[in-house]
């Protein structure tokens, strides 16, 4: 257990906070880049900063103050021209940088004014990758964007999920580090829900390990040899906010105390014989955590896992919690943040933080199958294969998967319509 006030340095984001210093010391996706295709605009928040974010005419993205620096308007209603955005009340134009470029009135009728010189609003750098948005909030220099292998694989079908989560970042990511609830919120709770009583294979043996980029975890359950890839190369718990499976990420980003977006972005490797495969745009969609009754959806694995987040109150209060020998993964990791908040008040570089422009532009991560994602799995053998399987019978790890997403990917793998079970 944790005292509150150790409580309340790894939940704080805001500016200023240890946490809060320590995040912005990293780049974090924002979202979807198909998302400003039809709205170019989009109010967001994000470390208890309300921003806006928007593309441009020229196709350059920014992620500036909310309010105009002028008489405070709320930018999101603003409109983008071929350089930055207008603010729609007065007409003041802001760049991405965050310089004013013009203010109409004063540019014609006092042409010596020098006040366009002395404005500028918070803004951060936005970078597109692999069809998200990605942003850093912190001091200059920004170090480069880590470009994860994942993202350079050919002949794949991507998509960005969002999920609005109501509870503190950190609940969210302490689950990236506990393989045990697999065996109890996915398989034994997934199996009573569809009115099976038998018990999934126990936990037997656990592992927990760190390196450059993270944790990993490992674990031998019942029926599954030590040699397997789960023992052998772990799963990892993606620092300082993610998790990574292989076929997807999710980073739990905070929005500020007590709420979290939660971004996945999925890569789903088409049949060899569909190759090659090039994706156009990487389409972006909202997953709902109710139904139309206002019902929790526990059918599909992200939601599950929000359900327990959420569960544990706006900030869980981990003055009161009793931990096992199956959280050594948890409290090695907390024990982490700490330290690098620690480094971070020092002026040091925190865990993970590249600065080699070469080294960012390629980092692998441990995976026991990259095989299927490298090469590819035959139409033929994905009813095989647990994960592929759902997949061709449209029941993605999120739920709501809109009906013209379903669509382009069933296209782009060769699947019939009628295989879709799952709306």
């Amino acid at each position: 257990m944790l005292s509150p006030e150790k409580n309340r340095q790894l939940t704080q984001v805001g500016p200023g906070t240890p946490m809060g210093e320590l995040l912005r010391r990293y780049w974090f996706p924002i979202g979807g880049a198909s998302e400003l295709e039809n709205k170019p605009t989009k109010a967001v928040r994000f470390l208890g900063e309300d921003l806006v974010l928007y593309k441009d005419k020229s196709g350059t993205y920014g992620l500036i103050d909310r309010q105009c620096p002028h008489r405070r308007a709320d930018l999101s209603y603003g409109f983008v021209e071929e350089q930055g955005l207008r603010c729609n009340y007065h007409g003041w134009l802001m760049g991405e940088d965050g310089r004013c470029l013009a203010i109409p009135y004063d540019d014609l009728a006092e042409p010596k004014s020098r006040l366009r010189d002395e404005v500028k609003v918070r803004a951060y750098p936005v970078r597109e990758l692999a069809g998200l948005l990605f942003t850093y909030m912190g001091p200059l220099p920004a170090p480069p964007l880590p470009v994860y292998e994942p993202f350079t694989w050919a002949n794949g079908f991507r998509e960005v999920i969002l999920t609005e989560v109501a509870c503190n970042w950190f609940q969210c990511q302490e689950n990236s580090c506990d393989p045990v609830h697999f065996e109890w919120m996915h398989d034994n709770w997934s199996a009573r829900l569809s009115g099976d009583s038998t018990s999934a294979p126990r936990h037997l043996k656990l592992a927990f390990d760190e390196f450059e980029h993270g944790f990993l975890y490992r674990r031998v359950r019942e029926g599954q040899p030590d040699g397997s890839p789960f023992w052998t190369v772990g799963r990892v718990t993606l620092w300082p906010i993610g998790f990574y499976l292989g076929q997807h990420f999710e980073w739990r980003v905070p929005v500020d105390d007590e709420n979290t977006l939660n971004i996945c972005w999925f890569f789903a490797r088409v049949p060899p014989e569909r190759e090659p495969y090039v994706q156009v745009r990487v389409p972006t969609w909202k997953s709902p955590l109710l139904d139309d009754k206002g019902e929790w959806i526990a059918s599909h694995v992200v939601n599950q896992d929000v359900l327990a987040w959420v569960g544990q109150g706006r900030i869980a209060d981990r003055s009161k919690e009793f931990l096992s020998a199956s959280d050594k993964g948890i409290v090695l990791m907390r024990r982490r943040y700490f330290e690098e908040m620690d480094k971070v008040a020092k002026g040091l570089d925190p865990k993970g933080v590249i600065r080699d422009e070469e080294a960012a532009k390629l980092i692998q991560l441990p995976l026991g199958d990259k095989a299927q994602f490298l090469k590819g799995v035959p139409l033929a053998d994905w009813p095989k294969d647990r994960l592929l399987a759902k997949r061709m019978r449209g029941q993605p790890w999120c739920a709501g998967q809109p009906d013209d997403v379903w669509r382009e990917y069933a296209n782009a793998c060769g699947l019939d319509e009628s295989m879709r079970t799952a709306p």
